[in-house]
């Protein structure tokens, strides 16, 4: 029996990159897809996509920062599964820059997708997993959450935050049968990168695929099993040394 069979999965972010990945990865395995983005048309492609070959799929534009959206993508949730199984808290948004060029938008923007969508995303996936006691929700944090980069204050706070925001839900989810966990990638070559212009060749990669792998890993663990933090990241990577 396929590991996710009757499972219901919020992907956020989904309509690309270790989302995108993350989502095909879970409805191989049965899940049925509640997938959410920024880029409606984007999404669209994706849930197509997936639709055709053969998932049950919801798409729904969504700004994760917004706590309008976030409700109504759960309240439609409701309407067509009724609960929550697994939420994949992946949307985001990178940008930085010397600290003292980084604009109060640009911070906003990266923190409010990071950051206070895991929040909100969590908050309301909560609500339907604490009435059934059981539910794991996934942060998608970032080794940049550990060893951060110059230049690069916005994404390095939101994804410390994305961290402690995890070890916080956990804490509270877990008299509730609920888990939290942290997938912290390094380098993924996802769209961003490939747009501008950094390849496999300029630095050590890993495809989404590979992200994808770990996070079915972490929410397939036996129930009463938090796979609370995990690293990954190319061998060649530098972490331990990095700068």
């Amino acid at each position: 029996m396929p590991q996710l069979a009757n499972q219901i999965a919020v992907v956020t972010g989904a309509n690309q990159g270790i989302g995108k990945a993350i989502a095909k990865a879970f409805a191989q395995e049965g899940a049925s897809l509640v997938l959410c983005a920024r880029n409606g048309d984007k999404l669209k492609k994706v849930a197509d996509e997936f639709t055709q070959a053969g998932a049950k799929v919801l798409a729904q534009t969504c700004d994760v920062s917004s706590e309008s959206d976030v409700e109504a993508l759960f309240a439609a949730v409701q309407q067509r599964f009724g609960w929550v199984d697994i939420l994949v808290n992946n949307a985001g948004a990178f940008d930085g820059g010397p600290l003292d060029e980084v604009s109060l938008a640009a911070w906003n923007n990266v923190v409010g997708s990071c950051l206070t969508g895991s929040f909100l995303c969590s908050r309301a996936a909560f609500r339907l997993m604490k009435p059934r006691r059981s539910g794991r929700i996934l942060n998608i944090g970032s080794i940049s959450a550990q060893r951060p980069r110059a230049g690069n204050t916005p994404y390095a706070a939101a994804k410390f935050g994305v961290w402690g925001l995890t070890q916080a839900i956990a804490i509270d989810a877990r008299p509730y049968g609920i888990t939290c966990s942290c997938l912290h990638p390094g380098n993924v070559q996802v769209e961003r990168r490939t747009d501008s212009g950094v390849s496999s060749d300029d630095e050590a990669m890993m495809s989404p695929e590979t992200i994808a792998r770990a996070a079915l890993a972490m929410v397939t663990m036996p129930a009463d099993v938090n796979f609370l933090e995990a690293i990954v990241l190319p061998r060649d990577q530098a972490y331990l040394a990095r700068g």
